[in-house]
């Protein structure tokens, strides 16, 4: 048979604290009655201990050197025959020279043995013919001179009817108990999962529309304050992304729609107007210049795409940060060659300047810094590169500070160069924009690897841009 699993947790915490609760039960009940079982046997033992202190003083042999016990202590005729005692007093040859008349003829124990009763009161358990089970004690004692064996048991019934019983009250007693800390059980699991049940109500009613809302955290330090405060992370990092995508989507159709905008209204009047072969060669010119424009538009956002879902670590390797660098400038010697642009660098010999880190995304994000100072370094001018080391917070980071001759960069849009699709309006830069995300993608590229980057507001001329890196090992 297929064990039902309860949908409800309530149910089934209340079901587990049922089960681990019976179970404890069984091993204290089953505990209980052996020590009260054990407990009592003893208790038998030490009252035929007094009993046969009390029935030595009792015996006496007549004239005829016949045994008796002296009787003449009851009270009443009839308390004689209330006694259960068992006993048989026997002389060292293992004649019997008494037996109570509770034994109806029966042998109180087997053959006598040799020191059977010589030291203390031997304590064992026998059985009589028919079957009954006896607690039996044997004592030697003197008897006017003459020493006898005395053997004094009960029977062991009446104990295990009253055990039985007490059993049988217990067994009674638990499922009844049971019963009743299943409700408590389950009433006690409903009060603590309250809380996760209005969390749950209030996530349902949060959607897109209204993803500034939060899960009420009543008690913060508690399990579910704990999953309240993550799920407040959750639901805040979403709406982030959820703004960032809006964002870049109106962003993104923006910039695409002016080149798209172009390429179709010059091919609409190069149609409608009949041109010469040079006019046709310059309209498609224009359009292939749209086209080009497009195509770096489309490659920054591939660029912005894989750079937030990479994750940091991913493709780690160990490389030189100078090497990368001395790669980046060859992929840009033809443009600097074409400026008549002089590259100084300055860094630090040895192996100071090895990192561990995406070496595909970090070279992107540097050949968008170099190829931005590039772009607005004058020509016939100085491009100053210095890569260097230092210790922040007791953390390890690796700097590379790229000074150009161009224009420089306005204190109003120090950081707003880093947006997306921003492009400056200022008169000495505007003829050099692009598509205005290169530095947006290496700053996200940077951010993603632990880094910083930002502009130094302290340089008098041109534009300062460094790049901090952590050193991991």
């Amino acid at each position: 048979m297929k064990f039902i699993r309860p949908a409800n947790i309530r149910t089934r915490i209340a079901i587990w604290f049922v089960a681990i609760l019976a179970s404890i039960l069984v091993v204290y009940i089953a505990a209980v009655f052996v020590f009260q079982y054990v407990l009592l046997e003893r208790q038998i033992f030490h009252d035929e201990i007094q009993d046969v202190e009390t029935v030595e003083g009792l015996l006496y042999f007549d004239s005829h050197d016949v045994l008796h016990l002296q009787e003449s202590y009851h009270s009443h005729p009839q308390s004689r025959l209330l006694e259960d005692r068992l006993m048989e007093v026997r002389d060292l040859s293992g004649k019997i020279l008494y037996r109570s008349e509770t034994l109806k003829g029966e042998l109180l124990g087997g053959t006598s043995s040799a020191d059977e009763g010589v030291h203390s009161y031997n304590e064992r358990s026998t059985k009589l013919s028919d079957g009954t089970r006896v607690l039996l004690i044997s004592h030697l004692h003197p008897v006017q001179d003459r020493v006898v064996l005395i053997r004094l048991g009960y029977s062991i019934a009446p104990l295990q009817d009253r055990m039985l019983h007490f059993f049988l009250l217990l067994l009674l007693a638990t499922p009844i108990g049971l019963i009743m800390a299943g409700f408590a059980g389950y009433r006690i699991a409903r009060k603590a999962l309250l809380p996760l049940d209005l969390m749950a109500a209030r996530a349902e009613l949060i959607t897109a529309n209204n993803l500034n809302d939060r899960i009420i955290v009543e008690h913060p330090h508690d399990e579910l304050g704990h999953m309240a405060k993550v799920l407040n992370h959750l639901l805040e990092r979403l709406e982030q992304a959820f703004v960032q995508l809006q964002r870049f989507t109106a962003d993104a159709a923006h910039e695409l729609r002016t080149p798209l905008a172009s390429l179709r209204t010059t091919g609409e009047v190069t149609l409608q107007e009949g041109r010469t072969e040079s006019g046709y060669r310059e309209a498609i010119g224009s359009m292939l210049e749209e086209t080009t424009r497009l195509n770096q538009t489309i490659d920054g956002l591939l660029l912005l795409a894989r750079a937030e879902t990479t994750r940091s670590g991913g493709e780690d390797t160990l490389f030189s940060l100078i090497e990368l660098v001395d790669e980046i400038l060859v992929l840009l010697d033809v443009l600097l060659e074409e400026r008549h642009i002089t590259v100084l660098q300055e860094h630090d010999d040895g192996g100071s300047n090895m990192l561990f880190a995406d070496r595909s995304l970090i070279r992107v994000a540097l050949l968008n810094v170099l190829h931005n100072a590039v772009k607005f370094s004058p020509d016939r001018s100085a491009l100053r590169i210095v890569i260097s080391r230092y210790q922040l917070a007791g953390r390890v980071f690796q700097r590379v500070c790229v000074h150009d001759g161009g224009p420089g960069i306005s204190a109003g849009e120090v950081t707003r160069v880093f947006e997306r699709f921003f492009t400056s309006n200022s008169p000495g830069t505007s003829k050099y924009s692009g598509s205005g995300l290169g530095l947006s993608i290496a700053k996200l590229i940077v951010d993603r690897s632990g880094g910083q980057i930002f502009f130094d507001t302290t340089v008098e001329h041109g534009a300062k841009c460094c790049v901090d890196l952590p050193v991991r090992e």
